[in-house]
């Protein structure tokens, strides 16, 4: 079974993680991308070190190229879709909590968002 993934979009249809992506050498974006595409695949059975709870709803993709770190935070929505909220370099042991913090209120956002067209779909 494929599972979805989309990523976040805000109110002014900025994706931040795709332009996080596009910033991303070649060699690296590909395997952040091959990460996803086991997240599409695995879905929640993808294990550590590829995915791994955060807090709460919040867990992190994680892949690397080298000695450079990168994570994906992300969580799934009551449609079981995964949605990517936000990329970032890790540089310390902890993901800092100002990456968390990002994360959290995109996910807000995005449950926010969906239950508002949740809402004009039923009128």
């Amino acid at each position: 079974m494929q599972w979805e993934v989309e990523v976040y979009e805000d109110e002014q249809g900025h994706c931040p993680v795709e332009e996080f992506l596009d910033l991303l050498p070649d060699k690296h974006l590909g395997k952040v991308l091959q990460v996803v595409q086991m997240l599409e695949d695995r879905g929640p059975n993808l294990p550590f070190p590829f995915s791994s709870q955060v807090e709460g709803k919040l867990r992190e993709l994680r892949a690397h190229y080298g000695n450079v770190h990168y994570r994906i935070l992300y969580y799934s929505d009551v449609h079981r879709v995964f949605v990517l909220l936000h990329g970032f370099e890790k540089r310390a042991e902890r993901i800092p909590e100002r990456e968390k913090k990002i994360a959290v209120e995109r996910m807000k956002e995005d449950a926010q968002q969906k239950e508002k067209l949740h809402e004009k779909k039923k009128k």
